[in-house]
């Protein structure tokens, strides 16, 4: 089993920053890709950012393209999104997931595994 726990989220004003965390255990997968998602209320759930295992491929959804920025630590087997610029539209429950495999898809089917979610709130 693969467990994902987000946190760092938070309610913040409109241009500020906050940076997300997600601790994975359990059976992580040697190769795998890391990702975050975003769902907001009535709304379809939103690829944001994802990240190879050996950082060869990351890759953003265009509305966070040159604000937000994955990184993760495969050594504490931990992934974060630093988010900066925040905006109203960007607020949703976020969520961290995994994969065991190499994939370049922005379609939450792609990923296997979940984490609860952390709730970002951008007032404006």
């Amino acid at each position: 089993q693969v467990q994902l726990v987000e946190s760092g989220g938070g309610l913040v004003q409109a241009g500020a920053s906050l940076r997300l965390s997600c601790a994975a255990s359990g059976r992580t997968f040697s190769r795998n890709t890391m990702g975050w998602f975003r769902q907001a209320p009535g709304k379809e759930r939103e690829f944001v950012a994802a990240m190879w295992w050996n950082g060869v491929s990351t890759y953003y959804g265009d509305s966070v393209k040159g604000r937000f920025t994955i990184s993760r630590d495969n050594a504490k087997n931990t992934v974060s999104l630093q988010m900066n610029s925040l905006k109203p539209e960007d607020t949703a429950v976020y969520y961290c997931a995994l994969t065991g495999k190499s994939t370049l898809s922005h379609d939450p089917r792609a990923y296997d595994y979940w984490g609860q979610g952390t709730q970002v709130t951008v007032s404006s």
